[in-house]
């Protein structure tokens, strides 16, 4: 018993030792020399802290990137986007498809009449493509910049104003095509139609950049079909004067310019593996991102 009440002071008197006034074998004086030290040690680390991200800060633009020399060219990607690239449907049972058509309506809700009225933040850049409209710099300056309309009738049979299925209902699906934004970035349209598709030659013009979807696979190709691009106009292409994009903090209201692409004639039963491209000379591929400037999709139209 008494070696307990000797082990059980001892623990005690290290806690609280009244005869030295220590606590947890330091005295007052000793417990604020410590607290002084690493109050100055971690406010001194946290000024360095501070300090450089404020430096770092003086050397970036809020409205544009400082170094873009880097910047892979835009991607190219599409609605409905599934994550495996798969669309699977059966043109005659609605639920194989709700989700595309949920994920159309979603994305195209932007683009409707009554949100672009403001006409501080938009304004009408005309029905035919044009030489891009530059804005003014990349900064409050001139204060915000306004963007570019697009009419959603535009996008003819995809545009989901009259046929509300986008097509699947028939067995002929849509899908819109957009490029990704990059700030200040300008397409430049094909000089000559040497990289393009023979089916696409038309499509050239001085202030488009054209798209075109092909089976992948040359055994495919007559199972495609005919195949149908909605757009400004009807070229099948975006119009220059979208371009360039100013940011979110300039153009937070900025619409992209869309292209609508229905495959009207798929064989049923046939998994098809599409690609699309974007032309343009200062668009580039990489067989390593599927996305840049390009996009793959398998589509089957199922029967019954």
């Amino acid at each position: 018993m008494s070696r307990g009440k000797e082990s059980d002071g001892g623990w005690k008197k290290f806690v609280w030792d009244s005869e030295k006034k220590e606590f947890l074998g330091r005295t007052g004086s000793s417990w604020l020399k410590i607290l002084a030290f690493y109050v100055v040690f971690y406010g001194f680390l946290a000024g360095i802290f501070i300090g450089t991200i404020q430096v770092l800060l003086l050397t970036t633009n809020s409205y544009k990137p400082t170094y873009q020399d880097r910047v892979a060219p835009p991607g190219l990607s599409h609605t409905p986007k599934t994550l495996k690239t798969e669309i699977e449907f059966t043109h005659n049972d609605p639920k194989t498809y709700e989700e595309y058509i949920n994920a159309m309506d979603k994305f195209l809700l932007k683009y409707n009449e009554e949100n672009q009225k403001d006409g501080l933040l938009f304004e009408d850049c005309g029905s035919e493509p044009i030489s891009p409209i530059m804005r003014g710099t990349l900064d409050q300056s001139d204060g915000g910049k306004r963007a570019c309309r697009f009419n959603r009738e535009w996008l003819g049979n995809c545009s989901g104003l009259h046929d509300k299925t986008y097509g699947y209902s028939e067995g002929k699906p849509c899908f819109i095509v957009k490029i990704n934004r990059i700030v200040s970035y300008l397409p430049q349209p094909p000089e000559t139609n040497d990289s393009i598709p023979p089916e696409a030659h038309e499509k050239v013009q001085p202030y488009l950049i054209p798209i075109h979807c092909a089976a992948k696979k040359e055994e495919d190709k007559d199972k495609l079909g005919q195949v149908n691009y909605f757009g400004m106009a009807n070229t099948g292409g975006f119009p220059l004067q979208y371009y360039p994009y100013y940011g979110k903090l300039l153009q937070p209201q900025y619409l992209q310019p869309l292209v609508a692409v229905q495959f009207a004639n798929l064989t049923v039963g046939s998994e098809l593996r599409i690609e699309c491209k974007a032309y343009g000379e200062n668009i580039k591929y990489n067989d390593k991102d599927r996305y840049q400037g390009r996009f793959e999709v398998k589509i089957l139209v199922k029967g019954r």
